[in-house]
Parts: structure tokens; C-alpha cells; sequence
């Protein structure tokens, strides 16, 4: 059995051992498994059985460690986060196991004697469907640093069976269809039901008075059992495997047979659908009130389940809960999980008897929050009607955290001169107007709160949360978002992770600022040729993708310029698409002018139920089909959408790209994580001064970037004044006026099609509701910056220099040092080695 050391959060090494892959025995064991999984020899197998036969190779080594790890972690007894989050956008498994195990090469090889080639194992995998966005991805880039720094650590979300959705492209159009990612199961899973827990919903509270206490219970209720699988989280080569726990959802009793005997068939299969629908989908469509509530019970099925099996693993090794901060930390990855303040609390007074204040202490020293918007309409609200009536006991705790805040407030305010406290209840109480905000709970419960960038915290503080940064300073802070290179170089681009290893070492794997030793190459001529070179392979890559998925013929040669991210419109998809529009407008008018070909590169989804954002979808592949299909321009400009964006061709796509489209209305984006994965694939960025843009801007130097846009503060101004009028620009810019035209003058579609997104940007009823992403006000400035990206580009050896210096300078942007920042200051972790 390996020996085990905690150390200080600050000193520590991670060790590398490892155990030594065995290519022999690993051969064996997927023959092996071929065999008694499907009774089948390899070369009667499937594609599909291969990959299952492979992964289940693989984790049989996973396993050692992983029982390795939580022996060492019973031994040592280190304080561990519970990182909550609705989403784990994951990706594939295999690849990024193999990786962290060190082992990838050698698989590779076995395989290769096997007669199998391991992109095609791969690329058998569906990515797991656990996430969508951003923060999905981020909360995956953190498990797998927590693992490789050594720190216990458990993810905890949903077993979504379908997703978010699976993306289809139908006539232009978004279509929405099942991602049945779990048809072939998932062999990196493990069911474990001895840890199953009961959760409640509905029904009422009663009450009973004894020894001077109320005792409260809830009755009446309707109840599913949660089950957690467990997913293993491989730190890089040495021996940590946490866990990723995700919370399937089964009926209590699966079938009613009096009720079947009775005739009445749907009672008899209810307790089954309720437990189906709760883990269906990712983010079900909440524009209508079954979405809504379908919503809080997921939120409140994967918390309570995960909060009770937090305090019972607790309480398996420990006999005093009021000692449970000292072992436990949660942290609430946005808004969604902040149920956990009152369901800590329920447990904390219901279970073990605790007094209010002695649960509130437990609570406040253990519930932490990360802010990822910036938008006040994305912070969670519920109507309390719903609330109360899905959750009565929970609705209770938060009706009485509510009532003592108001009361702070009151005790705090009540003598200021000048300060209006009702005023200030109005703007900070948890419950009001008919809401129970989530947000404002999150902050009064919890000891830390932070942004993910250092503008996007400067603006909380100073606009959106201003009064509870007055209230509360000391509980503010930014922790910058940063990726794990060792999915998104290492695995995504091997070809320009061998390059780096080559001339600077493999330290950065673990260690990403070693990556700077990149810069004194970034003039050397024969560094730059060779980096263009990989580029160009890397591209060749995306062009065949393309070519498969498209059916679309792109050129290498031409500038690969990329947009992918979630579809909103403070992304500014649209300033994008209308870009090409004008560029389009320009070849034709002016065949003769001088013009470096381009290809536009889009991949988003949009939620299934905002219109605006579907129909950009729609125009992106309608103007798609008039330039790709227009044979004057000679193939100058070509437009791609790639279907079903995920993590998986998102690694293809960050490797090809030359520029790297950040152009969010500035003070919209909070950080943005996109933007690292292309700087660290060597991609330029074109951005406005926004989110983490401006600290990848600040390490590699403006003139490295291109930057365009009104600022934050400008955006703001704008706001605080009701806005600004884009008719003057459009009654004054032939070039706008062109563009905006064609979207309903039948150009791209038929004239209605389009014409709400040109209501959305001239809204000439209400001018101070019209262009809210400021498209047209940060139009021109963008259609600079992009002449300067063409320019730039006709210098190869320039623009070299420039791509070598972004891999150089993003060794910031490691999710290691985020986590480290997350240990250092909030949590508090203790290091667990494996010698």
C-alpha cells in the first residue's frame, strides 16, 4: 500500500509516481473483455465494443488508484471540497484518462499490436452529456486540477440521461434532439446505491413544542431516491483519483400494482415518471411554469442528496457536527446549487438538533459562492409561490434567513445619515416582491464570495452588487478562471504540444508558466516557420472535419476565423455574421480589391427556447449558403457552422484557429474561458476590452491582439443614461444601412424572416430598447480591427512571432493556479501525497 503525507497548502509537491503500465497485461485484458462482454473476438467486434472493451482496460488500473487514494484519504482525514455545480461539461473520458495516467503512448502502441488505431477507439466515445456552457467546462477544468495538485475533492451534480440536447442543423435551423449519450452505457461510471438518499418534495409542515423548542417535519410529501454514480477524476502521473459524483434519480416504489389492479394505470407508474423527468435534461425550457418547477426540483434533488451524504460521510469519521466547516467546504458554482445554505441548515436543526445559531455558524463557515454573470436577469429568482409549495420546510429556514437580514440591515443602516433603508431592504432582501432570490442568499450565507475575472469583480462590487460589497468587503474576492492545458494542448493538439515539449521541456504540463520559456524562440525564423507549420497541419485537420460534417471544401491557406461559444446575444454572434455580410458586400461592388481569403467559423448552441438567438443560427447558415454558392468571388470567403459544438471538436477547432473571436458587449462577459483555450493553441485575439480578455491582454501585450470597442465603463455610461440611438447610425452609414436592409429585403431569406433581428437592433418604437449589445455603435471599430488582422496576416514571419508570444504568455490562465488561489484564500484544503 502507497504511504501517505498531507502538507501545507503552500509548499507541497505533487509526486509523480505512477504505476508502471504493463503493455502485455493491458493487451490481454481488452482481448479479455471482448470476450466476456460480448462473447466475441476483436475481430468479430464492433467499433463500439472496442472503445468499451479498451475503457474498461483502462479503469481496472484507474481503480487501483482510486482505492489507493481514498485510503489514503480515510488515513489522513484532509479537509475536502464539495464542488457543486449543475453542469460538469466533461468531454470524452478515455483520451483525458490516458493522458493523466501517463500512459496514452503506450496504449497507443499495445494498440497499434492489436491491430486498432486508438483515434479510431476515440472517437467511438460520445462526449458525456453533463453540461453545456462555460461553466460546465470550467467546473470539469477544475476537478481535473483539484486531482492533479493533489487536493480531495468531490464534483457533485446531475446523470443528465439526455443533456442539454444534441444540436441538429436542419435547413439552417437549430433542431433539438435527445443526446442519448448513455445508449452504449458508460464504462468509466460506477452505481453506487449503498449511498443512495430519499428526497422530498411537496406536501406540508407540522410542528411539535418540547423543552422550550420547536421540532419541525415534513408530511405529505411526494419522494424520489437519489443514486449517485461515481466517475473517477485522474490527477496528472501522480496516483490521486478523486471522484465526480452525479445523482440518478429512481422512484421510491417503481410500480404501484393495487393501483395497476385498480385500473388506474397512471398512478400506478407516478412516483416512476417523477424520478424520470427530474434527471432528463439539462436546463429544461423554463418559459413556462412546468419548465420552472421542473427546474427547482433538479436543483434541489442533486443538493439535498448531496448535502446528506456530505454530513453522513462526515459523521461516519467524526461525532461533533458542529465541527463541520473544519472538514468541509462547499462551493456553489453560480446560482444554481444555492439550496444547499437552507438544506445544511434543515439538516443541521432537523436531524441533529442544532439551535438556529449554532446551524447558522456551521453554515456561514462552510457555504462559499462564484458570481458568473454579470447580468441581472441570469440571477436566479423564484416565485414564491412555487417555492414554498415544492420545498415548505426549506421555504421556512429561508423565510427566517430572510427576516434576521432585514434586521441586520436595519441595525446597520438605521442611524446613517442619508441612507434610505428601506431603500436598501428593497435592493438586498432574499425575499421580495413575490421572489425569493437566489443570489442574495448565496452572499448572506456564505464567507466568501468571488468573481472570475478582475473586471467582472470590479464591476460587481462597484454596479450590480454594490450594496453587499458595502455590507459585507471582506467577503469579496476575484479568482480569474484558467483551463487545464493537459486537455486542451496536451491531448487537443499533439502536434504543437511535442513542439513546446521539445524546446522548453514537458515542466509545463504540471507547471504552465514554464511555458513562458517559450518567448526567447518567438524571432528565431526557424521556430516560426515550424510553429506555421503545425498550424497549418492543425488546419488541414479542421478542413477535413469540415469537409465531413459540412460537406463544405475550406482552405488551409485561407485565415481561419473562429466564434465558438454558447449562443447569446451579448456574445455578439450577430456583429459577427453581419461582418461577413459587409465583407461579402465589399467583393462584390469591388471584385478587383485586394483581399486575403477568409473562412468564418461558427459553433454555438442556443437555447431551445430563445428566438433571437435560434434565428442568428438560421441567418449564419442562410448567408452560409449565398457566399459558399456564389462562384464570383472565387471561394475568397467561405462560412461554416459547425453542428453540435462540444468539447470533443472543440479541441480540432482550438488548434486550427488563427484568430480568435472575443467580442462580447464589454462589461457583459464575465471571464470567458474560450479565449484561453485559443491563446494557449496559439490563436490572436480579437476582442473588446472585456472579461478575462483583458488579462490576456495585459500578459501578452496589445500589440499582440487586436482590440477593439467601447470599454466597460463607456458600455455603462450608456446604460445609466437610457442608451444611445442606433438610427443616427443608420441613417449615416450607407455600409450599416446596406447590411441591415438585406436582412429583410429578401437577400438571405424571405423579408419577414429575419426582420425581428432588425427589430432588435432599430427598434424604432422605443429607441431606448434598440440595440442593447451596442452592434452597431462598436460596428466600424470592429470592421477595423478586422483590416488590421488581414494586414497582419500578409506578414507570416509577424504573425508568427505574435502566435508563439500568445503560447508563451498564457501561463496565467492554468486552471492549477485558480485552484491554488481557491486553496490559498477561501478553502483551505490540505494536500494529500501518494509516495
Amino acid at each position: 500500500m502507497a504511504s501517505v503525507t498531507t502538507t501545507s497548502t503552500a509548499t507541497a509537491k505533487t509526486s509523480l509516481t505512477n504505476l508502471k503500465f504493463d503493455k502485455e497485461l493491458f493487451k490481454r485484458s481488452v482481448l479479455y473483455n471482448v470476450k466476456t462482454l460480448y462473447r466475441k473476438t476483436l475481430e468479430e467486434a464492433s467499433a463500439q465494443q472496442i472503445f468499451q472493451a479498451v475503457s474498461y482496460a483502462i479503469k481496472d488500473q484507474i481503480v487501483e488508484n482510486w482505492m489507493e487514494t481514498q485510503k489514503a484519504y480515510e488515513k489522513e482525514d484532509p479537509k475536502m471540497v464539495y464542488y457543486m455545480s449543475m453542469e460538469f461539461l466533461m468531454g470524452r473520458a478515455l483520451g483525458n484518462n490516458m493522458i493523466n495516467l501517463q500512459a496514452y503512448d503506450d496504449v497507443k502502441d499495445a494498440l497499434e499490436e492489436l491491430g486498432l488505431d486508438l483515434n479510431v477507439v476515440e472517437d467511438q466515445e460520445p462526449d458525456a452529456a453533463l453540461g453545456n456552457g462555460g461553466l460546465g467546462r470550467l467546473a470539469a477544468c477544475f476537478l481535473d486540477s483539484l486531482a492533479t495538485l493533489g487536493y480531495p475533492a468531490y464534483g457533485c451534480g446531475i446523470r443528465y440521461r439526455y443533456g442539454m440536447f444534441k444540436q441538429e442543423i436542419r435547413d439552417g435551423y437549430q433542431v433539438e434532439v435527445p443526446d442519448n449519450w448513455l445508449v452504449d452505457g458508460n464504462p468509466f461510471e460506477l452505481r453506487r446505491p449503498e449511498y443512495a438518499k430519499t428526497v422530498k418534495f411537496g406536501g406540508y409542515v407540522t410542528v411539535r413544542h418540547e423543552n422550550g423548542r420547536n421540532f419541525f417535519s415534513q408530511e405529505g410529501y411526494q419522494s424520489v431516491k437519489a443514486i449517485p454514480f461515481d466517475m473517477p477524476i485522474v490527477g496528472y502521473g501522480n496516483g490521486i483519483v478523486n471522484t465526480l459524483r452525479i445523482w440518478d434519480a429512481e422512484a421510491v416504489e417503481c410500480f404501484s400494482l393495487d393501483s395497476f389492479d385498480k385500473g388506474d394505470y397512471q398512478k400506478a407508474v407516478e412516483q416512476q415518471n417523477l424520478a424520470r423527468n427530474i434527471v432528463e435534461v439539462l436546463y429544461p425550457n423554463d418559459n413556462h411554469y412546468a419548465g420552472k418547477e421542473l427546474r427547482l426540483k433538479q436543483q434541489y434533488f442533486f443538493i439535498s442528496a448531496s448535502v446528506q451524504e456530505a454530513v453522513a460521510k462526515y459523521m461516519r469519521k467524526h461525532d461533533d457536527i458542529r465541527k463541520f466547516h473544519e472538514k468541509v467546504t462547499f462551493q456553489l458554482n453560480d446560482t444554481h446549487p444555492t439550496v444547499a445554505v437552507p438544506e445544511l441548515m434543515r439538516i443541521l436543526m432537523d436531524e441533529y438538533y442544532l439551535t438556529w445559531d449554532e446551524a447558522w455558524d456551521v453554515t456561514t463557515k462552510t457555504c462559499a459562492y462564484t458570481n458568473h454573470t454579470i447580468m441581472a436577469e441570469a440571477l436566479e429568482k423564484w416565485p414564491i409561490e412555487l417555492f414554498s409549495r415544492l420545498l415548505p420546510r426549506i421555504y421556512q429556514i429561508v423565510e427566517e434567513i430572510n427576516r434576521r437580514f432585514i434586521l441586520d440591515i436595519q441595525e446597520k443602516y438605521n442611524n446613517v445619515p442619508g441612507v434610505n433603508v428601506q431603500d436598501k431592504i428593497r435592493k438586498m432582501a432574499i425575499i421580495y416582491d413575490g421572489q425569493v432570490k437566489m443570489a442574495h442568499m448565496a452572499i448572506v450565507a456564505g464567507y466568501s464570495v468571488n468573481g472570475v475575472a478582475q473586471l467582472h469583480t470590479e464591476i460587481l462590487k462597484k454596479q450590480e452588487l454594490r450594496d453587499f460589497y458595502e455590507m459585507f468587503p471582506e467577503r469579496f474576492n476575484n479568482k480569474t478562471n484558467g483551463i487545464t492545458q493537459r486537455r486542451f494542448l496536451l491531448h487537443g493538439n499533439p502536434l504543437l504540444a511535442k513542439w513546446v515539449t521539445d524546446h522548453v521541456g514537458s515542466e509545463w504540463i504540471t507547471d504552465l508558466p514554464q511555458i513562458g520559456r517559450l518567448k526567447i524562440y518567438a524571432d528565431d525564423a526557424k521556430a516560426q516557420q515550424e510553429f506555421m507549420n503545425i498550424k497549418y497541419q492543425n488546419k488541414v485537420r479542421l478542413a477535413k472535419y469540415i469537409l465531413e460534417h459540412n460537406g463544405v471544401e475550406v482552405d488551409p491557406r485561407s485565415i481561419f476565423d473562429v466564434q465558438v461559444k454558447r449562443l447569446h446575444e451579448y456574445k455578439r454572434q450577430l456583429l459577427n455574421i453581419l461582418h461577413v455580410m459587409y465583407l461579402y458586400n465589399e467583393l462584390k461592388e469591388h471584385p478587383e480589391m485586394e483581399f486575403y481569403p477568409r473562412t468564418f467559423i461558427f459553433g454555438a448552441k442556443a437555447a431551445a427556447g430563445y428566438r433571437n438567438a435560434k434565428l442568428t443560427i438560421k441567418l449564419i447558415n442562410s448567408v452560409a449558403d449565398v457566399i459558399n454558392n456564389d462562384p464570383s468571388i472565387n471561394g475568397k470567403i467561405k462560412v461554416v457552422f459547425i453542428e453540435n459544438y462540444n468539447v470533443s471538436n472543440a479541441e480540432i477547432i482550438f488548434a486550427a484557429a488563427d484568430v480568435s473571436e472575443q467580442i462580447s458587449t464589454a462589461s457583459k462577459e464575465a471571464s470567458g474561458t474560450g479565449n484561453m483555450k485559443f491563446m494557449l493553441n496559439g490563436a490572436l485575439t480579437l476582442g473588446t476590452m472585456d472579461g478575462a480578455n483583458v488579462e490576456i491582454v495585459e500578459e501578452v501585450g496589445e500589440e499582440n491582439a487586436f482590440i477593439f470597442g467601447l470599454s466597460s465603463d463607456e458600455v455603462i455610461n450608456y446604460e445609466n443614461h437610457g442608451g444611445y440611438n442606433p438610427m443616427e447610425i443608420f441613417n449615416n452609414d450607407q455600409d450599416i444601412r446596406k447590411v441591415l436592409m438585406q436582412l429583410i429585403n429578401g437577400t438571405y431569406s424571405h423579408t419577414e424572416l429575419f426582420r425581428p433581428l432588425y427589430n432588435s437592433l432599430l427598434n424604432t418604437q422605443s429607441t431606448s430598447k434598440a440595440d442593447t449589445y451596442f452592434i452597431l455603435k462598436d460596428f466600424k471599430s470592429y470592421a477595423e480591427a478586422q483590416k488590421k488582422v488581414e494586414q497582419a496576416y500578409k506578414n507570416e514571419a509577424g504573425w508568427a512571432r505574435s502566435a508563439i508570444l500568445n503560447v508563451a504568455s498564457c501561463g496565467k490562465f492554468t486552471s492549477d493556479r485558480t485552484i491554488q488561489q481557491y486553496v490559498d484564500e477561501i478553502w483551505h484544503l490540505d494536500k494529500v501525497v501518494l509516495k
